[in-house]
């Protein structure tokens, strides 16, 4: 049987849309959220803190300054109205895109590498800024769909598109770790949508297809990080010594850990990247399993506050949106996690509001704020029709 999308009823069907003043709206804002984000990105600056021997600098005081600016980002996005976002969905995803090729054309290379431009006050990384243009393409674009045309494999091409053509992009940078992550939260919207289980299969099967195809147009460490990964003791000192440092790290760590600036993998400096993909190994070595736990725990809240959020929505574009921001934030947190603990190979996704960087931390705190609108803006009614919903 055909599986209907996730949808609650438009009870706002008939109803007037509710005009909100300023005042109002903040009055809505859902603190609570904010204050786990705060708690999740002060974790981090100790982190940073602790990364550089008890040192504010170089990355702790940064870190701190852009959670400034993307928490001032995060409220400004929250208290525009959804519609607008609406509106504007396929212009932002265009932006988005024209930045991915700018990258290909002035962009600049570091670590083998071309991922980042220079702006002057930031290295701006459009393939994170992506993430979040391609979700509210993808629901702008289910928004205008009945369930029944869901269901048809053409009105899936066009979707299909918008997550290819971004994730062709950043795999030629290369970022193989950001285009799995943007096809994971594109089968997550589409998911959401109403697309039936056998369709994922279907790409599913024909993925594993083509494996042998792809393992051809892999860059040389990239196989070397797959090889490492399904035999971790082939080359300890070589491919594979980030994640036998950080396997020695994290089980080093124990029940309540080493305390906080004594880890000594991190701080010989045994573990390498420990301030941006490897900073949850130095947490746990630092805070033990315990630590860990309570800082998966603070993570399963936000999570659980991003869906509630997405399924409490009156219109099908906040509720696409909101739960593929969620979903989002938990390929973050899922993929890194997973990565330093062995369990995929090593791809290059930051643990979100604590790994250091600004374009991630940006992303991820102006992806909130749009689920907060979504929150604020819950009893808002967009029609389904409109001039200018089809691309």
């Amino acid at each position: 049987m055909a599986r209907r999308p996730m949808m609650l009823p438009d009870y706002s069907i008939g109803m007037r849309n509710p005009e909100m003043t300023l005042g109002e709206k903040i009055w809505q804002i859902n603190w609570i959220m904010i204050l786990l984000t705060t708690l999740v990105a002060s974790t981090g600056f100790a982190m940073l803190y602790s990364a550089a021997n008890g040192n504010m600098d170089p990355w702790a005081s940064r870190q701190i300054t852009r959670f400034a600016i993307g928490l001032a980002i995060m409220l400004t996005v929250a208290l525009v109205d959804v519609r607008i976002w609406f509106r504007h969905a396929y212009l932002i995803y265009l932006a988005g895109l024209a930045l991915l090729v700018a990258v290909e054309l002035v962009g600049e290379t570091g670590m083998g590498a071309r991922r980042w431009i220079d702006l002057g006050f930031i290295q701006l990384q459009p393939s994170e800024v992506m993430k979040v243009a391609v979700i509210l393409a993808l629901a702008r674009h289910f928004h205008g769909m009945a369930s029944e045309e869901v269901g048809r494999l053409g009105n899936l091409l066009i979707p299909m598109l918008l997550i290819a053509a971004p994730t062709a992009l950043v795999l030629k940078q290369p970022d193989l770790g950001t285009s799995i992550m943007l096809a994971a939260v594109g089968a997550a919207v589409f998911f959401c949508a109403g697309v039936r289980l056998w369709k994922f299969a279907a790409v599913g099967a024909a993925g594993l297809a083509l494996i042998p195809i792809a393992w051809q147009f892999l860059h040389e460490y990239q196989r070397a990080r797959v090889l490492n990964f399904l035999n971790p003791e082939s080359d300890p000192l070589g491919s594979g010594y980030h994640l036998f440092q950080s396997k020695i790290a994290l089980g080093s760590g124990g029940l309540f850990g080493k305390g906080f600036l004594l880890g000594t993998q991190s701080h010989l400096n045994f573990l390498p990247e420990k301030h941006t993909d490897f900073i949850f190994t130095m947490f746990a070595e630092e805070f033990g399993m315990v630590g860990g736990l309570t800082l998966l725990g603070l993570y399963a809240l936000l999570l659980a506050f991003g869906f509630a959020i997405g399924l409490r929505a009156r219109n099908q574009f906040g509720r696409l949106l909101a739960i593929g921001l969620t979903c989002n934030l938990f390929f973050y947190v899922f993929i890194n996690i997973a990565m330093v603990m062995g369990l995929i190979p090593v791809v290059g996704v930051p643990l979100p509001l604590i790994s250091y960087g600004g374009t991630a931390m940006l992303t991820v705190m102006g992806g909130l704020g749009l689920v907060m609108s979504v929150y604020i803006h819950r009893d808002i009614r967009i029609p389904r029709r409109g001039p200018g919903d089809d691309l």
